[in-house]
């Protein structure tokens, strides 16, 4: 029988993926312990904006991810509080230019292809669904199945209902192993907890996880700002973006790349991102990131220029090197599953992946192929 010091498995990390493995291996009949470090959804999720996107992914392994989680997010909603603020407002991606515009309709209809629903909206029309926008746009696409979630608090509701027992505060300082190598929990300054699964969703500090296990994973934290204004009538409608944000997203660069995504909440405040670089875990605040997110931001709506900005805060995306998550069993060491590297993608993927998870470690039929995501994809051969 499960204890506080035993599970059938266990999660490592409290924020929305980790929630949604315990949610599910919970629905799956296993008994869960979510462990953290810090809070719930005291990591990424916490300073993430609630994206569940589907606009900015082009076809393959995480489309596919993405539109199985837009699914599970609706049923999700019907089941969860409605204080999880779950909002299909859908997104408009809009282009500056003739030039932009065309690659932009040349992505849509890809998606389109795969699954994705994408309406053309002329540049005569754009305001009928964002009255506030800047009047120059060349067009935009228009995505129903964008949606938002408040996430630390969708994450809360998760952990809730998934009735997992929760050690919060508590640092996994060894995985334990037996005889062949085989997962039997973990340590913690508070004493071991045994189970013969754990699964790795400590998200942006996923890597230090895997090397206690004794294997190699390459997530690297990819900071980004948002800025937070004063509450405001609802000024933005949809999620609003350039399409210049969806190739910053695909990008590997290291350096500062910014491009505006605007979206209201249900709250009043309009919420402005979003930036990348990749400088270890430096919390310090950039004026200049800053400076460049509200003059981008202000181009698009430039009605937000008379509003004040309240505060902002810092997040780092979970990074690995080809943008696709790593879900999965890993391959040198039997009931280590990782559920981590889902970028900024991560609040929008996470029923599709902890979905996955349960049905790895219960024997349950998987909804899509999962060899994409493999963890063995970074393994180091001599």
């Amino acid at each position: 029988m499960p204890t506080r010091s035993s599970a059938e498995l266990i999660v490592v990390g409290a924020g929305v993926v980790g929630a949604a493995c315990a949610y599910y291996a919970a629905r799956a009949g296993l008994s869960v312990t979510v462990i953290d470090r810090g809070p719930v959804a005291g990591g990424t999720t916490g300073a993430g904006e609630g994206n569940l996107l589907v606009s900015d992914k082009e076809p393959g392994p995480e489309l596919d991810l993405a539109l199985l989680s837009t699914q599970l997010w609706r049923e999700l909603a019907a089941l969860l509080p409605p204080r999880i603020e779950y909002e299909a407002k859908g997104g408009l991606v809009v282009a500056s230019d003739a030039a932009r515009m065309r690659a932009l309709r040349n992505f849509a209809a890809a998606q389109q292809q795969a699954g994705v629903k994408a309406e053309e909206i002329p540049a005569d029309r754009l305001r009928d669904f964002e009255p506030h926008l800047a009047p120059e746009l060349a067009g935009g696409f228009r995505y129903p199945q964008d949606a938002q979630v408040q996430p630390a608090l969708a994450a809360a509701h998760l952990l809730r209902a998934s009735g997992a027992r929760l050690r919060l505060g508590e640092e996994v300082t060894e995985v334990l192993t037996g005889a062949n190598g085989e997962v039997r929990g973990v340590r913690t300054p508070a004493g071991d907890i045994h189970a013969p699964y754990v699964v790795n969703a400590a998200g942006a500090w996923a890597s230090e996880l895997a090397r206690l296990a004794g294997v190699y994973l390459p997530v690297l934290p990819r900071r980004g700002f948002v800025l937070v204004t004063e509450p405001l009538p609802r000024v933005v409608r949809h999620k609003v973006y350039a399409a210049d944000y969806v190739a910053d997203v695909a990008s590997g660069s290291a350096t500062l790349q910014t491009s505006a995504v605007v979206e209201g909440t249900p709250a009043g405040p309009v919420l402005i991102g979003a930036s990348r670089e990749r400088v270890g875990f430096d919390r310090r605040l950039s004026v200049a990131v800053i400076r460049r997110l509200a003059a981008q931001a202000t181009a698009l709506f430039p009605v937000l220029a008379g509003v004040r900005a309240m505060r902002t805060y810092a997040g780092f995306r979970p990074y690995l090197p080809d943008h696709l998550p790593a879900i999965g069993p890993d391959p040198d060491v039997p009931g280590l599953l990782h559920a981590c590297g889902h970028e900024g993608a991560g609040i929008g993927l996470a029923p599709a992946t902890g979905l996955l998870i349960a049905q790895l470690t219960s024997g349950g039929e998987l909804p899509l192929n999962v060899a994409p995501f493999s963890p063995g994809r970074f393994m180091i051969t001599s």
